[in-house]
């Protein structure tokens, strides 16, 4: 039987004397759109925009893509209100189209009654969505179609780091720890609303109370609920599936909490010195609110042992080899009072803004935050497009 070889597509570079265009995307269909808005202004504002021409993209909640303003000023949190697309669309109606076929990269903006206007080739996508419908490879597939190269990782890795269960399931699969966990399905709860609570309680009864009740595919803390006793679980789980109809319970693991930048070097992906996020005082727990609006300040580098912060930086590079990741991640971690390291999930997509773990991390160790958004973009435009 004869095999069919699929080889890559070569990366088209810019013509000579014109410097690579990057389409920063942002915003999106998600919970997560307001930081999504305020880690793309970190980003513009870190872009050597003597190497680099810059488009920025927003998409706003209701899917429109928008051309908005390249002002990283207006995209920050303001009296603890996040911004949105909406406000910094140049239009109400207007939309960007990307193109749908390969080697075709010119991007096009229709306005109702106007003529199209061509904003010329885009080079390279980086696409700071956060949560379904941009970081979960929905819009990596978009663009793999088109052929247009991206920064962070592809379909597979994006859906498997968004989904709380099958990541857990491929991290077993490559020998990783993980912690006790059970999924309720959507199906699940409407067919036996009942048996699936029930299932709930019963792993609550095995492994202890509090638990941890989350949407499945979600990020940046939405709605989650630490629950401490069964007074307070229907209101977890009504909460968790007004984020997502899938659930993910996970019992409470008593220990430090570890986390670890990944990211792709010339010669493969390299780990940052860790950090640790101290326990929370005025949150429950490491909360939307404590990572985005209080400013919570996680220690960097943790204060680990040489032998530990070897092993963290090990496991780390080994779930984004074992999801398949390319260019970045954040791998979070339990270090347990027995001194094991348990994974609890990765970020293919990380925060960016000021003061989230993934740069700060960086900057410890050695890598400053424009040379970081530099080596994203540069590891992007290297990599082949289609099948790799």
């Amino acid at each position: 039987m004869s095999s069919q070889s699929f080889p890559p597509g070569p990366q088209t570079p810019p013509p000579a004397g014109r410097r690579p265009r990057v389409a920063v995307v942002f915003g999106g269909r998600s919970s997560e759109h307001g930081i999504s808005v305020v880690t793309a202004g970190a980003v513009l504002r870190a872009i050597d925009r003597s190497a680099y021409d810059v488009l920025p993209i927003g998409i706003t909640a209701d899917g429109r893509w928008a051309l908005t303003a390249d002002d990283p000023e207006r995209m920050a949190i303001a009296d603890r209100a996040l911004p949105s697309v909406e406000q910094l669309a140049e239009s109400d109606t207007g939309s960007v189209l990307l193109p749908f076929e390969p080697h075709n990269r010119e991007v096009v903006y229709s306005e109702p009654g106007s003529v199209p206007k061509v904003l010329g080739e885009v080079d390279v996508v980086f696409p700071m969505l956060h949560g379904p419908y941009g970081e979960d490879g929905t819009l990596q597939g978009l663009l793999d179609l088109a052929g247009v190269p991206y920064v962070g990782s592809g379909v597979l890795a994006s859906a498997v780091g968004m989904d709380k269960e099958y990541m857990k399931r491929v991290f077993t699969s490559f020998g990783l720890p993980v912690g006790p966990y059970t999924v309720v399905r959507p199906r699940e709860w409407e067919q036996d609303e009942k048996a699936a609570r029930k299932r709930v309680v019963d792993f609550a009864a095995d492994h202890g109370w509090p638990v941890f009740v989350k949407p499945a595919r979600a990020g940046s803390s939405f709605g989650i609920t630490k629950v401490e006793d069964l007074s307070g679980l229907d209101e977890a789980i009504a909460e968790a599936r007004r984020h997502d109809p899938k659930i993910i319970v996970e019992s409470l693991l008593r220990g430090r909490e570890i986390e670890c930048g990944v990211l792709e070097f010339e010669d493969g992906p390299r780990a940052s010195l860790p950090a640790e996020i101290p326990p929370a005082t005025a949150h429950d727990f490491y909360d939307f609110e404590a990572k985005y609006i209080d400013s919570a300040e996680g220690l960097v580098p943790a204060p680990l042992t040489g032998e530990q912060t070897r092993e963290v930086q090990e496991l780390a590079v080994r779930a984004f080899d074992a999801a398949s990741c390319e260019g970045l991640v954040r791998a979070d971690f339990f270090l347990l009072d027995s001194g094991e390291f348990v994974i609890n999930e990765i970020n293919t997509m990380p925060g960016f803004t000021p003061i989230s773990m993934y740069p700060r991390m960086w900057e410890a160790s050695g890598v400053g935050y424009p040379e970081l958004v530099d080596r994203l973009i540069r590891a992007a435009l290297r990599r082949p497009t289609g099948l790799r």
